[in-house]
């Protein structure tokens, strides 16, 4: 039988839409100077927190909810040291809303702001606060509105694809096919794998675009086959999602003689989400990129047990922008929260790992590539405890 998208996997398509930070392109913040305020060590920081909690969009409440948990939870851990006054604002999922809101937090004297989730209200955060010495640590994974005084949390292609490029690579996987979707988030994961791939000794062996609809898919399979006979491809790269292409290439290219044991099937998202998904036999000894489980298993139940329920899958990066501010402030110097403080090569302890921020406004996270095996997901390369190298 011939899968389809499924609208019932509405947790995966939201999170997955969530992740990839409302991809559309945004006024670019770079080159903006971001020297970020003066802080009093003596005195409580303040701390605006935008979510987009009456935004009217289904599960925007429920995120705001767990962005705001994640954040008080920091702050307990913490201890009140340093001691942080939260202060939350709804944008409504709106830019000109965030953009408001965020002249009003520093207008009541947040020193940095955490959030908005999608880009074009990040964005817009930024641009209103550039000129005054504030810098915004955004929920969203979309780089091209980072720069300047707009940094963003949320994981990246960037980082997915250079992690999947330089373990393949050192597997000796350095022939491979790259299969993506013709819309946006298709192209920008394709631009991120030929950037990982030109750093690593791996190589483009050719590259296959898809309509993304069920017959386009269909479409694509043949011209798949054909390209991995032809250039005698050791992996091919999707950057489909399990909400959207996914089962269907993992079911119809084995039916095509495609298989994951002898051409290599590589994830740029995540292939654990839905749960479900890791009973489909075609993603069987695939590899994709998570957090680090461990410490993302002790956040989720700590969390739980607080709350009474799971974080949201982005719940934890509210978390993170506590910890970055409370690592930095409790440093005591006065011009903590600039750029050049928040962008320390050494970086941060996330709830997924380490985490530091770049000086174009993107992140680096620390990784792990796991597979699935007999409906499991089995780490095969953990993510790293620390950076090498100073970052830039």
């Amino acid at each position: 039988m011939v899968a389809a998208f499924n609208p019932a996997r509405k947790l995966a398509l939201y999170c997955l839409a969530l992740l990839s930070g409302l991809l559309v392109s945004a006024c670019d913040n770079i080159g903006m100077p971001s020297t970020g305020p003066a802080v009093d060590r003596g005195q409580p920081v303040t701390v605006a927190l935008l979510v987009p909690r009456n935004s009217g969009q289904p599960g925007d409440a429920i995120l705001a909810q767990s962005l705001e948990n994640s954040a008080r939870m920091a702050i307990a851990d913490l201890g009140g040291n340093p001691r942080i006054d939260l202060r939350v604002y709804d944008t409504a999922g709106s830019a000109a809303m965030a953009a408001a809101q965020a002249t009003k937090a520093v207008d009541e004297g947040a020193s940095i702001i955490l959030g908005p989730v999608y880009a074009e209200a990040a964005n817009a955060a930024g641009l209103a606060v550039r000129n005054r010495n504030v810098n915004v640590l955004s929920f969203s994974n979309n780089a091209t509105i980072a720069g300047g005084n707009v940094f963003v949390l949320g994981p990246t292609f960037e980082n997915a694809a250079m992690r999947l490029a330089r373990y393949a690579a050192d597997q000796g996987k350095r022939n491979i096919v790259v299969v993506h979707g013709k819309n946006l988030t298709g192209q920008m994961g394709y631009a991120a794998i030929q950037r990982a791939m030109a750093s690593t000794s791996a190589r483009m062996a050719g590259d296959v675009s898809y309509d993304v609809s069920q017959q386009g898919v269909i479409a694509a399979v043949p011209r798949v086959r054909e390209m991995v006979s032809n250039t005698g491809a050791d992996a091919v790269f999707f950057t489909s999602t399990t909400a959207g292409a996914l089962p269907m290439f993992a079911q119809l290219l084995p039916e095509a003689g495609v298989t994951s044991d002898s051409t290599q099937f590589i994830g740029l998202t995540r292939w654990d989400i839905p749960p479900q998904t890791l009973s489909q036999p075609g993603v069987q000894g695939g590899w994709f990129t998570l957090p680090d489980p461990g410490r993302m298993q002790s956040f989720t139940a700590r969390y739980s047990a607080a709350y009474g329920g799971a974080p949201h899958a982005i719940g934890g990066l509210a978390y993170d922008g506590i910890a970055i501010v409370g690592a930095l402030v409790g440093n005591g110097k006065a011009n903590t929260l600039s750029a050049a403080a928040l962008t320390q090569g050494a970086g941060f302890e996330g709830v997924g790992g380490v985490l530091r921020l770049r000086g174009d406004g993107s992140n680096e996270r620390g990784l792990a590539v796991a597979t699935i095996q007999n409906k499991q997901v089995v780490v095969i390369s953990p993510a790293p405890r620390s950076f090498s190298g100073a970052g830039s």
